[in-house]
């Protein structure tokens, strides 16, 4: 199962947003599609990071729709509940990139008509036609990070450069780290050590991954995406394996704290603004979208939440510290090793098998 980013519950409120500044009018946005349900009614699945109430109040101030947020905490249990029917009443949907294209295959998303869009062209350009969704047919983007390592830096007083850290330091950090609880992250890792592809469908560099986290696994506290932060501000861990948009609030919180993006490489990741072909109401799926391409919105966002946005004009209204805060932006010197993870099809299945002989007993 792949979790992603599902972040402390009550999280900043985003205040204060203008919402009819640059020229945007949510009211009078329209979709081409015909309306299947109510019009001033909008239900979001997402990730809990992405929402809190006040930014609802303020879309509904705006539009005139209700909004209402159900989270998840894995782009699985996200497709199982559409695939099962357990999603329709679900106006927009926040998929992660490689989840986009698998959802399009399988039929499950509508395409989105740009021409009810406004500030589209405001994307920055590594965002257009991105290879998971070529021309942004399904999915605009929301926020991108990395995954990597963050550490305590007052007791690993020598900083980690790559993911081999944890295997040359595994008894100092002997039930004092965490990986994710998610398998093609931590597995993608180990293959990237190894000098091999995030997304190898050779099961045999498949298998070296695999023994390589089996010498490790003694010496992991736990395969854990949520509760390693608790535990690495109170001083429990020294080290975990976390995403780029997790380990900003941390190190703001306690600058002993630093994140690092391993150098033989590492994911990259986009979450996504998608509208479901169940949309009960694509109206207000086109206002939401829009209401999130505002550039002040995307700002805001941005800084309360910590994420990285995708939006060139969002951008700019970033104040510098946050703009040259290289955990959530960082140089494409960096970028440069990093992949994007991909669906393998049937290939999946030799990862979940090795995945489960990994994380059971």
């Amino acid at each position: 199962m792949t979790n992603r980013r599902k972040f402390i519950q009550g999280v900043t409120a985003i205040a204060g947003l203008s919402l009819t500044s640059c020229g945007w009018r949510l009211a009078d946005v329209k979709a081409s599609s015909t309306n299947k349900g109510s019009r001033d009614k909008l239900d979001i699945y997402t990730w809990s990071q992405y929402i809190d109430n006040k930014l609802l109040k303020s879309f509904t101030t705006q539009t005139g729709i209700q909004v209402s947020a159900s989270v998840y905490d894995s782009n699985e249990f996200m497709l199982a509940k559409l695939r099962a029917g357990g999603g329709g009443s679900y106006g927009i949907i926040y998929p992660s990139d490689y989840m986009v294209q698998k959802m399009a295959d399988l039929g499950l998303l509508t395409a989105i008509n740009h021409e009810g869009l406004i500030g589209l062209e405001n994307l920055s350009s590594q965002f257009k036609n991105p290879a998971y969704d070529p021309n942004n047919r399904y999915s605009i983007p929301f926020s991108w990070g990395t995954t990597g390592l963050i550490y305590n830096s007052e007791v690993l007083t020598k900083p980690p450069e790559d993911w081999n850290y944890l295997w040359q330091n595994k008894e100092k950090l002997s039930k004092r780290m965490t990986l994710l609880n998610d398998i093609r992250e931590v597995t993608g890792a180990v293959l990237r050590m190894l000098g091999y592809s995030y997304n190898s469908q050779n099961e045999n560099e498949l298998k070296q991954a695999y023994e390589k986290l089996q010498e490790l696994k003694p010496a992991i506290a736990a395969f854990d995406t949520d509760s390693w932060r608790n535990q690495i501000l109170a001083g429990d861990l020294l080290i975990a394996m976390c995403y780029s948009a997790d380990a900003v609030p941390i190190s703001k919180e306690n600058p002993k704290f630093k994140y690092v993006l391993p150098k033989s490489g590492s994911s990259l990741w986009t979450d996504t603004i998608a509208i479901p072909k169940t949309s009960p109401n694509p109206d207000g799926a086109y206002a939401w979208i829009n209401f999130m391409l505002q550039p002040d919105v995307g700002a805001q966002i941005s800084k309360r939440l910590s994420i990285a946005t995708p939006y060139k004009q969002a951008f700019e209204l970033l104040p510098k510290q946050l703009q040259n805060n290289t955990t959530l932006f960082p140089p494409e010197s960096i970028l440069k090793n990093c992949e994007r993870i991909r669906p393998l099809g049937d290939f999946e299945e030799v990862y979940e098998r090795y995945w489960t002989q990994l994380t059971s007993g």
